[in-house]
């Protein structure tokens, strides 16, 4: 048997580093047994997917060092390979899944469903399809269709008994059916759910082995009927550990940095990322800490790999970077990663119209765009100080821009320029006094470069990085004051703002 793994990313923001991890543990057992790794896009929600989000991932997997055999931008002869391009595909497969009994279609309203659930909620019960539309006969349903009336196509979920799935790293792992919802195999316009296209395209690209998170442990009995349904075997299952935030929660943006831009950003090295992911979840044989990816697939052992609860911490990570810098770089090397991270001709074009104007001799350079590299600047609570505004209402101008940032598709001046037009407006605040500690989060002083310029030139990773830093200088935001904004940001969204 060829070892077939991939990797299987959705395009709908930035590429994360548990995406990375994944990746990097796929790659490492398919080398190692002479297989493929296929890269395949998930971008079956058309709303939130995008082709920058999709162009970032490649670009961070190849920054990383991690390459495919097959993918979007590599035709293969399993393609194509983003999930939006083979919705006939699925399309068969639900019909197929239909006409043998294994699935119906559901017309219940979002407004009954959430009654369902609330009912079962104050119940105690585990929220799941209550089977209502199970009953309907063909007539019936034949009658709604004639109708016009909206349908999802649900999968059909014994009621009582208990599925076995067999793990590799975790051995048998026994779930009830009674604990498994109905899942919702095509949505009402007419596109796939991830749990259908996923099982059709592991089995149809002949994936042998899915390496992927614990958290789809719950979800493995659903797919395992459907292999079942569908009269396939299942792909071996390996369910790695998740990486954690130092306060052993599953790592988030909201406590560390999850993008991969924002370590090329700030200057690690892709080496030194790719040797951190992979001690968190495995060991060398001879238990040192720096190795190399090449080192690490001649030496990759499933058996290897631990599941405790690996924490990412940024310091470890600094000085792992530090080692491959003074270990693996000479002088020369040096110098020139150091042009390829900030200071090459590209980047320089693009800071030089922001300053020229200001410049009368090149000495005057180096203080002006140190902040464009700088990665998070030094500034104190007082510097973020704005007069008759309190620090709580500065923690909302910063919260608030950090959550509208974070919804920007189009990352460029004029998006930026009306992110912070439209959040004075609707904070009822003059446009300084909201832009004065963006000023002093971006840039570190109160006068810079064209401030949305330099934070398109920056990136959104650093300057998101950057007001979440301000934020937390100012002490961060408690639960309580968390809740209060979040109420107040939707609030604000529902009404248009």
């Amino acid at each position: 048997m060829k070892v077939r793994t991939r990797v299987a990313p959705s395009p709908t923001g930035d590429p994360h580093v548990g995406t990375a991890y994944m990746a990097l543990f796929s790659l490492c057992f398919a080398r190692r047994f002479g297989g493929q790794f296929i890269l395949r896009i998930e971008d079956t929600d058309a709303v939130r997917s995008s082709e920058q989000s999709e162009q970032k991932i490649l670009e961070s997997l190849h920054w990383l060092g991690l390459d495919w055999d097959e993918g979007p931008d590599k035709p293969g002869p399993f393609g194509p390979y983003r999930q939006s391009e083979r919705l006939d595909t699925y399309k068969q497969h639900i019909d197929l899944l239909l006409s043998r009994g294994h699935a119906f279609r559901c017309f219940c309203t979002p407004e009954r469903l959430k009654c369902m659930r609330s009912e079962q909620i104050k119940n105690n019960e585990t929220t799941r399809y209550d089977g209502c539309c199970l009953s309907l006969s063909e007539e019936q349903v034949q009658k709604k269709l004639a109708s016009g009336q909206e349908y999802v196509v649900r999968m059909k979920v014994p009621e009582e008994g208990i599925c076995i799935i067999k793990d590799r790293l975790r051995g048998d792992i026994p779930i009830e059916y009674s604990q498994i919802d109905m899942q919702v195999l095509q949505k009402s316009d007419g596109n796939p759910t991830y749990h259908l296209a996923v099982v059709v395209d592991d089995h149809l690209m002949e994936i042998t082995h899915i390496i992927r998170g614990e958290e789809w442990i719950n979800s493995a009995p659903k797919h395992k009927l459907l292999y079942e349904y569908l009269g396939w075997d299942m792909p071996e299952l390996i369910h790695m550990p998740l990486l954690r935030n130092p306060d052993k929660s599953k790592l988030s943006k909201r406590k560390n940095p999850t993008s991969i831009g924002f370590y090329e950003r700030m200057g690690f090295l892709p080496e030194a990322v790719i040797n951190y992911l992979g001690m968190l979840g495995w060991s060398m044989p001879d238990g040192e800490e720096k190795f190399s990816l090449s080192e690490m697939i001649n030496h990759f052992d499933l058996e290897r790999i631990s599941l405790g609860a690996p924490i990412f911490d940024t310091d470890k990570l600094r000085w792992l970077n530090g080692r491959w810098l003074r270990e693996e770089l000479d002088d020369d090397a040096f110098a020139d990663r150091v042009s390829e991270w900030a200071y090459n001709r590209e980047n320089l074009k693009r800071i030089i119209p922001l300053i020229k104007e200001r410049v009368d001799v090149f000495s005057e350079i180096t203080d002006m765009i140190a902040f464009f590299a700088t990665g998070l600047p030094a500034f104190s609570e007082d510097d973020l100080a704005v007069k008759n505004l309190s620090t709580d209402q500065i923690k909302k101008i910063l919260q608030f821009s950090l959550w509208d940032i974070d919804a920007l598709v189009d990352w460029n001046r004029d998006s930026l320029n009306k992110v912070f037009e439209d959040l004075g407006e609707d904070l009822g605040l003059k446009i300084r006094d909201v832009l004065a500690p963006i000023f002093i989060a971006i840039s570190g002083k109160p006068i810079s470069p064209p401030l949305f310029d330099s934070m398109e030139v920056i990136g959104p990773d650093l300057t998101r990085a950057r007001l979440k830093n301000a934020i937390d200088i100012l002490g961060g935001v408690s639960k309580k004051l968390t809740k209060k904004l979040e109420k107040e940001y939707q609030a604000r969204r529902s009404s248009g703002g």
